[in-house]
């Protein structure tokens, strides 16, 4: 087989005539073969050229793929999976990679967590959970979830209640305080933390208790009247976690009005 031509392309790989047939390549694969120095090549270099150039493309978007997010060793070992790749090459491309710098399991841990804390509602345990899942060591996952500064921690818990709180228009005290409770435990924060917070909060009842009070009146009038009625009301009312002493003083001042 005869190289009729090779040239560089704008996009940085060389475009190889053979046999009038145009192979897009790598320098690397130029390179390896020496087809700067040939003329003629014979099947088995022609095979070989393939094969180094399935490589080199399989390493060069590889690369990109890093070059535009920051990745852990599971993610480029299934994107690597994509390639017509032996194993041995794979374990290639990833040693490559990390002794250049582009794949760190550290480096994405920090990056990790740092979009968790400041652009995310994810707390340390919900963290932690999907790194492990990412396949990278407890280890290092715990010594970089250490350097957190606790503060932060609270701070960005503290907030998330105070959204939870403001957004409140349906639930009781004890139903929100549950109700926060159990969505920041999903979300990964400690639940000692959470309930320590969430005691340093007054919570106004009054107007949900009045909107649950219409709610059940129009409800419960239909079959109940007068003491029966308003003792079904407060039956109701508590077993929503109303407090019992704001719900005897709620219900006698609307005892009055009738």
């Amino acid at each position: 087989m005869h190289i009729d031509e090779i040239k560089k392309t704008k996009s940085g790989k060389y475009k190889v005539t053979i046999d009038g047939e145009d192979i897009t390549t790598y320098d690397d694969v130029i390179l390896k073969n020496s087809l700067l120095y040939k003329k003629d090549i014979d099947s088995k270099t022609y095979n070989q050229i393939n094969k180094d150039n399935n490589y080199y493309d399989a390493y060069n978007k590889t690369m990109n793929y890093l070059l535009r997010k920051v990745r852990c060793n599971e993610e480029v070992k299934k994107y690597l999976d994509g390639f017509n790749l032996k194993e041995s090459e794979k374990k290639e491309i990833i040693k490559h990679l990390t002794q250049i710098g582009l794949l760190n399991d550290r480096n994405y841990v920090r990056a990790y967590i740092s979009d968790a804390i400041y652009l995310r509602s994810e707390g340390p345990f919900k963290i932690k959970d999907y790194l492990i899942n990412q396949k990278i060591s407890e280890e290092l996952i715990d010594e970089e979830l250490a350097k957190i500064d606790c503060s932060i921690i609270e701070e960005k818990l503290t907030k998330l209640i105070d959204k939870k709180v403001k957004l409140n228009h349906k639930y009781s005290n004890y139903q929100l305080k549950q109700k926060i409770l159990m969505d920041m435990v999903n979300l990964g924060y400690n639940q000692d933390l959470v309930i320590s917070i969430l005691d340093n909060y007054q919570f106004e009842d009054s107007s949900i208790l009045d909107k649950e009070y219409e709610k059940l009146y129009a409800k419960l009038s239909v079959k109940y009247h007068d003491h029966e009625l308003f003792n079904k009301i407060k039956q109701k009312l508590y077993a929503k976690g109303f407090d019992i002493n704001e719900i005897n003083k709620f219900m006698a001042s609307k005892e009055n009005t009738i």
